[in-house]
């Protein structure tokens, strides 16, 4: 009977065999060894495969290839103008207040409504290096059957496998420090001097909106956008695979 992990290298190796992957020859080291796995099972170590990466290796690369994403994107995310600036990720006013913007763009204060969508953006980069422990644990977490779903998938395997495992308790434990952050930058401030000139116009419709829940949910789609870039630059760009385990893993 085959040793637990002699089963799930094999299982491995036959999962990336049958994925339909393009790759160059200098990308393929690590797939390329872990198909090498399937001819030589009957004397495997239980501590190695064939080609030199134990289980262990192979989920510390995927940690690895994780936490350097993660780091990245928070400093990128984090810095002055992360999300304002950036118009794959910049927030706009929740829908709700667009109503807003334009009733007070009518009257010649749109400055206002403008100037809250600035806060709101300023305090999700204040929030964005937060992210980062929390990232960290759930990377810490990562088990073998983990990496071995994230290696058969598609180039965000891994971002996807947090999107649909740690959105909900992301999203709890920033939503205070996106609150706190708000009313730091001044955002409740703005918006309710804006709310104010707002129902001064007459027969305006009532409006109000959740300022933190929205912040919370575009910040973490902006950390999950960029994570997803880095993983597959990681897994496809052998320039980005800056640490030694990185490069065992994904090839050199």
């Amino acid at each position: 009977m085959m040793q637990p992990r002699r089963v799930f290298l094999a299982t491995l190796a036959a999962g990336l065999a049958a994925v339909p992957l393009k790759i160059s020859a200098a990308q393929a080291g690590f797939l390329d060894k872990a198909k090498d796995a399937l001819g030589g099972l009957g004397n495997l170590d239980p501590k190695e495969t064939p080609s030199g990466l134990s289980g262990e290796e192979i989920t510390a690369g995927l940690r690895e290839a994780l936490k350097v994403g993660t780091e990245k994107v928070v400093a990128q995310l984090g810095a002055l103008d992360g999300f304002n600036g950036d118009p794959k990720i910049h927030i706009p006013l929740p829908g709700t207040l667009q109503t807003v913007q334009k009733a007070l763009g009518r009257v010649g204060m749109s400055d206002l409504a403008d100037d809250l969508e600035l806060r709101l953006n300023r305090g999700a980069e204040a929030a964005a290096p937060e992210a980062k422990a929390l990232f960290l644990d759930s990377i810490a977490g990562m088990s073998l059957d983990d990496a071995k779903g994230i290696l058969e998938g598609p180039d965000d395997a891994a971002t996807q496998y947090f999107k649909s495992k740690m959105s909900a308790p992301l999203g709890t434990r920033m939503e205070p420090i996106i609150d706190r952050n708000l009313s730091e930058v001044g955002a409740i401030a703005a918006y309710d001097k804006m709310m104010g000139q707002y129902e001064s116009i007459p027969l305006v419709p009532d409006v109000k909106a959740d300022l933190t829940g929205y912040v919370v949910d575009e910040a973490l789609e902006g950390i999950f956008f960029y994570v997803a870039q880095e993983e597959a630059a990681i897994r496809k760009d052998p320039a980005k695979r800056t640490t030694e385990i990185l490069k065992r893993v994904f090839g050199t």
